[in-house]
């Protein structure tokens, strides 16, 4: 059963884009998904679909902690503290183990953290359980505007 759903990745390494974005198109329930390098192009991505009444919020964000401008925390508070996006599920998906980056996160509001792993085959798995999970098992919120 095919499924359109709006994912925004907030990511700035090229090849966990490339990852990510292969991992979750092999699971053919994913039409489509945006992605910002960094976080005040995030954050300037989501005010431009509030502004604009044509364009659908995402329904899940896959975000990074350690990115360039704004970093994941600034973007998760921005996201968890605005009326119109505080809904939308936050995955944290970075390098980082820290417990503090862990900690900030789930005060923030952060809906789950993942610590990426650098094996490949393992990055690729991951991706795939959050994919049959968030978007198969979890029922997600509609287009709310």
């Amino acid at each position: 059963m095919n499924k359109l759903i709006n994912i925004l990745l907030v990511e700035d390494n090229e090849g966990d884009i490339l990852l990510t974005m292969e991992a979750l198109e092999s699971g053919k329930l994913i039409n489509n998904i945006d992605v910002t390098r960094n976080g005040e192009l995030a954050i300037n991505f989501l005010m431009n679909i509030l502004e604009n009444t044509e364009k659908e919020l995402p329904e899940l964000i896959l975000l990074d902690i350690n990115l360039p401008k704004k970093n994941g925390q600034d973007v998760l508070q921005f996201i968890k503290e605005h009326d119109s996006l505080k809904h939308i599920p936050v995955i944290m998906l970075t390098t980082s183990s820290n417990e503090k980056d862990v900690m900030a996160s789930y005060r923030n509001h952060a809906n789950c953290y993942i610590t990426k792993p650098i094996d490949v085959n393992s990055f690729m798995s991951i991706i795939a359980k959050l994919e049959e999970f968030w978007i198969s098992i979890v029922k997600l919120p509609g287009h709310i505007k």
